[in-house]
């Protein structure tokens, strides 16, 4: 076991590799992609003395677990977990030392909804088009983790960074989107852009890398038919037929035809990321 790879363990309901995405491909097709949450991202790679950009592992609600084969420092940050190593408790969100052969087990998240898991050097698939992430739309970069996969591991940098109080963000419990209406805002009555400002929606349990999709109000149509199909920007609240928002995230596709009623503050997507089945959701137009 000399290699600097790691083999996994146990998958997760939904692990991913991600870094900080491709952006500037829409015009072919490619999401941006990367990881929901990338100042958490940031943090977990300052934190390991790496650039920000390093690809990381991006869980879902259950964990995931990992054996080195080589000495590794691992820091796990976002949604907050149990970590151990070889079964005793470990620090979350600070550097952690795991040896070759010690398995590394992240466990379900408390609070929050996705965990990352960085790893000093960083995940070193190869590269498509500038990025490791996995796109679950286009099927670009590594498949998602799988029971015996084997990662390739980066250099591990000889000098960590110090930060004495990181700042970790909490889970809300009420997921506040700043937006700016438009570009298909005239596409519906007055009642319903006064419901989008007032009115509560949840997260619904259909919710994905590509969309977070919600459940509550619907919001009536002032425009009847459909738009020929547009592009789509990262945040776009796009309204289907029946009616209820559709938040693009990282994985959305970059054309739709169902009218954009509003589009979210970008900063505010992270926050989108932590978000579990059920979170009330508000959107908060701004100028």
């Amino acid at each position: 076991m000399t290699g600097r790879e790691l083999a996994v363990v146990r998958a997760g309901a939904l692990t991913t590799v991600q870094d900080l995405g491709r952006p500037g491909h829409a015009h072919l097709g490619v999401p941006r992609s990367g990881a929901l949450d990338p100042d958490t991202v940031r943090l977990v790679n300052r934190l390991l003395g790496d650039d920000e950009d390093r690809a990381v592992l991006e869980t879902t609600l259950t964990g995931c677990a990992v054996r080195p084969r080589c000495a590794v420092t691992v820091v796990v940050g976002g949604a907050p977990c149990a970590v151990t190593v070889d079964g005793r408790p470990a620090a979350w969100g600070a550097p952690v030392r795991v040896g070759p052969g010690q398995l590394l087990d992240v466990g379900a998240a408390v609070r929050g909804l996705r965990s990352y898991v960085g790893f000093g050097g960083g995940i070193a698939v190869e590269p498509v088009l500038g990025s490791r992430s996995t796109d679950l739309l286009s099927g670009l970069g590594p498949a998602p983790l799988a029971d015996g996969a084997v990662l390739p591991l980066g250099t591990d940098p000889a000098v960590r960074g110090r930060v004495d109080a990181p700042p970790w963000p909490g889970p809300a419990d009420e997921l506040v989107l700043r937006v700016r209406l438009g570009p298909r805002d005239r596409w519906f009555t007055p009642d319903a852009l006064r419901a989008l400002s007032t009115r509560a929606w949840r997260v619904s349990a259909a919710s994905n890398r590509i969309g977070l999709r919600t459940e509550g109000p619907a919001l009536e149509r002032a425009v009847a038919g459909e738009l020929p199909s547009e592009g789509m920007p990262l945040g776009a609240v796009q309204v289907p037929p029946d009616g209820r928002p559709v938040v693009f995230l990282a994985d959305h596709p970059t054309t739709g035809g169902y009218p954009v009623v509003a589009v979210v503050r970008e900063e505010d997507l992270a926050r989108a990321a932590q978000a579990v089945p059920g979170t009330a959701v508000r959107f908060a137009p701004y100028c």
